[in-house]
């Protein structure tokens, strides 16, 4: 089977179009839909269809799409297992990770790697916990941490540690610094991300959060940006529930203050995925033990430093 079909197959379904495909593979547009042309034919069914001057894919394309990204994934596979080989270097490893956790202690965690494997190409990037499944199940890396695990048979997925999120306000709302019933948050306009992209979005989250406090009937303006989610509630537009580390900065000026509401408190875990089948140079596997050790350390380390200090005793 012809992997360059495969491979221009696959990037015009993920960039959306044969131009940009092309530029990818650094081909000229006619050479790439000449490649696709004949391995339809090779197939026996068109794969790729134009519509209103977009590309939208085939039964035959969506029954062959998973196909195709494990073979250019196992290829991948293929190509660093020779070169574990042929070096005595552990190797590069990349790792996509939910942008709020690049803020969080797991950041510790790859710090000292870093620190102790000078010699390794770490790779990183940031995306929704989906896209991180996606990108680990193609193969475009080998490594993600995303919030929630992944059940799909085809990936390894382990909880590593969990993130705290708070109810967050302005810095003059009248429940700053006060414990709080959820009745007393009734009426409260919220911000929040859209409830959409599964379990592991926040605004799923809240809207979860919400019904089990009987908030159900809370207004919510949604905003698809945490930097003007937090600047929507310094100005006192509403509150918010988010990860304990998208806001360590401002709590610590005083810009945004936590709201203490126990019916709302909650956490998400924090897990750690990689494709079942994939190949795990010495890299990998050096970083999955690290994290898998000593993040779930800094989770309780973090829930400790975060516990609002004791009133003394009376004498």
């Amino acid at each position: 089977m012809d992997i360059d079909g495969i491979r221009a197959f696959v990037s015009i379904v993920q960039l959306g179009g044969f131009t940009r495909a092309a530029g990818q593979l650094h081909r000229s547009q006619p050479a790439v839909s000449r490649r696709i042309s004949l391995f339809e034919r090779e197939l026996g069914a068109p794969l790729l269809e134009r519509v209103r001057g977009r590309v939208a894919l085939t039964e035959a394309g969506r029954a062959f799409l998973p196909f195709a990204e494990a073979i250019l994934a196992a290829v991948e596979d293929g190509r660093q297992a020779v070169h574990a080989t042929i070096s005595d270097k552990a190797g590069a490893v990349s790792l996509a990770l939910v942008g709020t956790l690049a803020d969080t202690r797991i950041v510790e965690v790859l710090r000292k790697f870093a620190q102790r494997s000078k010699s390794v190409d770490l790779d990183l990037r940031t995306a929704s916990s989906q896209e991180v499944s996606d990108l680990v199940r193609r193969g475009e890396v080998t490594l993600g941490l995303r919030y929630f695990d992944d059940p799909r048979a085809e990936l390894s997925s382990r909880l590593v540690g969990e993130e705290r999120l708070l109810v967050i306000g302005s810095p003059d709302h009248p429940a700053a610094g006060k414990r709080l019933k959820r009745q007393q948050v009734q009426g409260e306009r919220w911000v929040a991300f859209p409830a959409t992209g599964g379990r592991e979005s926040l605004g799923k989250i809240l809207e979860r959060q919400l019904v089990a406090a009987g908030l159900d009937e809370a207004r919510i303006t949604v905003i698809d940006s945490l930097t003007a989610q937090k600047r929507m509630v310094e100005a006192g537009f509403g509150i918010a529930l988010v990860p304990a580390s998208s806001v360590r900065d401002e709590l610590k000026l005083g810009t945004l203050k936590e709201l203490d509401v126990p019916g709302l408190r909650a956490s998400v875990p924090v897990a750690l995925v990689h494709r079942r089948k994939g190949y795990l140079n010495p890299a990998a596997r050096a970083l999955i033990a690290l994290i898998s050790d000593t993040a779930p350390q800094l989770a309780r380390r973090a829930r400790q430093s975060a516990q609002p200090p004791r009133a003394p005793s009376k004498p």
